[in-house]
């Protein structure tokens, strides 16, 4: 048997395992049993689009996924209110990536969205790191150092999302976008889809206004767009905004994530 099909066989364990062990297993409990399948793993892949990260819509209907990630770092906390507006008087629907320090610092304007069927929110993590069994970094930001530090970075923000909304997320992107492939299979062992995206719509909030518009107009049917919805002073917002009526003049409709299966 190979190493692959021996941790494939593992993770549907694990998988079932968790749907059996309901609500009340403890964090050291879930941390120690998940871990625990993943000791020996010796990652091999690095990146964007490893094995099982989801990056495009399964269709070919002209529509499009907005995903907004709100990162939470100590630049990082801030509401580009401009662009939630437009989205909400416009009705356009968008996935929510929000990490837990996020939520801390707009516990009211995260219930507003959690309560907003336009929105769904998904789980960016605890602590905003990439996600890695081995402590691999990227961009200078080091990822969890193990199995054990990924379950908490994963499950402690979907815990604290379910606590404040009543509904656990199913989807999951690290901070950086970054995964190994053991990394992948941790988050599917936890019950999340692993979204990556097929448009990078801002390049984590560093593009212009008009940058971001030329990247919003390259989109194809099924595309998922990564943006940001927490640096108010960047371009991201003025340019979503800019882009908006020549992507729906080219016939073009916004769904949430979960409106449609996914590859």
């Amino acid at each position: 048997m190979t190493k692959l099909a021996l941790f494939s066989i593992v993770l549907l364990l694990l998988i079932s395992t968790l749907s059996q062990a309901g609500p009340a297993e403890s964090m050291q409990q879930l941390t120690e049993r998940i871990a625990a399948g993943f000791k020996t793993a010796k990652p091999t892949q690095w990146g964007e689009n490893v094995p099982g990260v989801r990056t495009r819509l399964a269709t070919s209907d002209k529509v499009l996924a907005l995903t907004l990630d709100a990162c939470g770092s100590p630049k990082g906390k801030g509401v580009d209110q401009k662009l939630i507006d437009f989205l909400a008087q416009q009705q356009i629907p968008a996935t929510l990536f929000i990490n837990a320090r996020w939520i801390d610092a707009n516990p009211e304007l995260f219930k507003q969205l959690a309560n907003n069927p336009l929105f769904e929110i998904a789980n960016h993590g605890m602590w905003h790191k990439p996600a890695s069994v081995n402590g691999r970094s990227i961009y200078g930001i080091a990822g969890t150092k193990d199995a054990s530090e990924l379950v908490q970075e994963i499950e402690l923000n979907a815990r604290k999302i379910e606590g404040l909304t009543g509904k656990r997320p199913r989807f999951y992107r690290s901070g950086t976008a970054y995964y190994d492939e053991f990394a992948v299979q941790v988050s599917q062992a936890l019950g999340h889809d692993v979204i990556g995206f097929s448009v990078l719509g801002d390049a984590g909030a560093s593009y212009s206004a008009a940058q971001v518009k030329t990247a919003l107009l390259t989109s194809k049917p099924g595309d998922i767009i990564i943006a940001h919805m927490n640096h108010p002073e960047a371009g991201t917002g003025a340019g979503i905004i800019a882009a908006m009526p020549e992507l729906k003049k080219r016939g073009f409709k916004f769904v949430k994530l979960s409106d449609y299966p996914m590859k």
